[in-house]
């Protein structure tokens, strides 16, 4: 199969696979194989593409011209690449979990969960290969879209509340700005196609510069830079597989992975030089005032939420510096941040199907009847925090590179700040699982592990954070490749 043939399938897979769980919805184990098979298929399918790209190949497809010089196109670069493989890798482990978590909790709707599911993957993979702007709005909007009813899952009255939150926040943000910004875009440059180096002209101004900056970092609401970060904790009423789908597969990071391709393919590094300092104030200000929220936070997926938004903001702050080092901690970020975040989501889920316990106050000595679940627990934490054995290590170390080289001082101190309100916020869980003593009411209600599906994908995770900690080989050939540093 063609390259282009191989990136056409790699979107269509998906949403066949969602015809094919929607077909065998009616028999459990058929749909839930269908869900896993087409996970599997697309991992490969996707992973197939990489020694092109890393051989400097940029295979690309067009699929139709609505007006000339508009195509809905796709076009698969290092970045993009990244970001597919996270996706797709991500997705086999989390519907495993999915497995466990919706059968052992007796969920309604499943067959429209795995549907839905489906076809947010399908978005994320055409955000991912998107060759201009307007493929990348298109699948970002679809996103959106295909994840409410994830979100809403429940039905009940928070449920809805919540999903309200989410669609009137990230649509809002996209139309109200994103929209716009794309087609000043299109009239300022006459193309909305993404090329290394940017598309603007080099004599654009100052203040339109900065204005169309903003319009796009602002209106990719999916990277929840303060204030349009509500619609994150909102969404946290969904089931913790779609916590996990939002946290790390594919909604934040389809946010933040916009930002970063939009720096360096529309903008350019070097144009965008002395225009980003309000940027990377924001983005401090969001990784300062999100980690104090989260250390407030008693509620376990609410701590984790707002961690998510304090972790998103590392990879804005750390692409605004503008920095090459930088820029390459800010795409690995987005590999390490998912497979943290997600270990941390499934292990939430875990001590709650298993428990029912969602209060960080109630995890007294949960650690000794879930090992494993609290022990992968700890990796995530790690890795939030950014201390070895744990990925987090890497991405942070280049972002501090980045930031050293470029003398600002000032974001070395937001990252070492935050990182002690990381470990404020996280560490104390982990204490309080191995450390204390259990509670009256576990001697009264005894408990183990969650599922066995639940418990063996929380492991793979876990390992992969501390795999891709010894092995970042293949995602920093990527992130280098962006920035075109051999």
């Amino acid at each position: 199969m063609s390259d282009a043939g191989v990136i056409l399938c790699a979107v269509a897979l998906p949403a066949a696979g969602a015809v094919g769980i929607a077909l065998a919805g009616r028999r459990p184990n058929l749909r839930e194989g269908v869900t896993l098979a087409t996970a599997a298929l697309l991992f490969s399918v996707v992973a197939s593409l990489v020694p092109a790209v890393l051989a400097g190949a940029r295979p690309g497809v067009a699929l139709f011209e609505p007006m000339p010089g508009l195509a809905v196109a796709f076009a698969v670069e290092p970045l993009g690449m990244l970001f597919a493989l996270v996706a797709s890798g991500l997705w086999i482990v989390n519907s495993i979990y999915s497995i466990g978590y919706m059968r052992g909790n007796e969920e309604a709707h499943q067959t429209r969960f795995y549907v839905c599911f489906a076809l947010a993957l399908a978005a994320a993979l055409g955000i991912a290969f998107a060759a201009n702007l307007v493929t990348l709005f298109l699948f970002y909007e679809m996103l959106t879209l295909v994840t409410y009813p994830l979100v809403t899952h429940h039905g009940t009255d928070a449920a809805r509340r919540g999903g309200r939150i989410y669609l009137a926040i990230l649509m809002g943000t996209s139309v109200l700005f994103l929209l716009p910004a794309v087609i000043w875009t299109w009239h300022l440059a006459g193309t909305v196609d993404f090329r290394p180096g940017g598309i603007l002209p080099a004599d654009l101004g100052p203040l339109p510069l900065g204005v169309l900056l903003a319009l796009f970092m602002f209106g990719i609401g999916k990277a929840a830079l303060m204030p349009f970060h509500r619609w994150l904790p909102a969404a946290m009423v969904a089931p913790t597989p779609v916590s996990a789908l939002l946290h790390a597969v594919a909604v934040v990071k389809a946010g933040v992975f916009s930002v970063v391709k939009v720096l360096v393919y529309v903008f350019g590094l070097d144009a965008l030089a002395g225009a980003t300092d309000w940027l990377v104030a924001v983005a401090g200000f969001t990784i300062v005032a999100a980690s104090v929220v989260a250390l407030k936070a008693d509620n376990l997926k609410r701590r984790l939420a707002y961690s998510t938004v304090s972790q998103l903001s590392y990879v804005v702050l750390a692409a605004a510096i503008l920095a090459p080092l930088s820029v390459i901690g800010a795409a690995l970020h987005i590999a390490v941040h998912a497979l943290g975040k997600i270990t941390l989501f499934f292990a939430a889920g875990s001590i709650y199907t298993a428990s029912h316990k969602t209060e960080v106050s109630e995890l007294d000595g949960i650690g000794r009847r879930m090992p494993w679940t609290m022990a992968a627990f700890a990796i995530g934490a790690l890795s939030m925090i950014g201390l070895p054995p744990a990925a987090g290590f890497v991405s942070k170390w280049y972002m501090l590179s980045g930031a050293v080289a470029d003398a600002r001082w000032a974001v070395v101190a937001v990252i070492a700040v935050s990182t002690l309100l990381n470990a404020g916020y996280f560490l104390p869980i982990v204490h309080r699982a191995f450390f204390r003593a259990p509670g009256a009411d576990d001697a009264l209600h005894p408990h183990g592990e969650a599922p066995l599906p639940m418990v063996v994908a929380l492991i793979v995770t876990a390992a992969g954070t501390v795999a891709l900690f010894f092995a970042p080989d293949m995602p920093l050939a990527l992130a280098r490749a962006m920035v075109a540093i051999p």
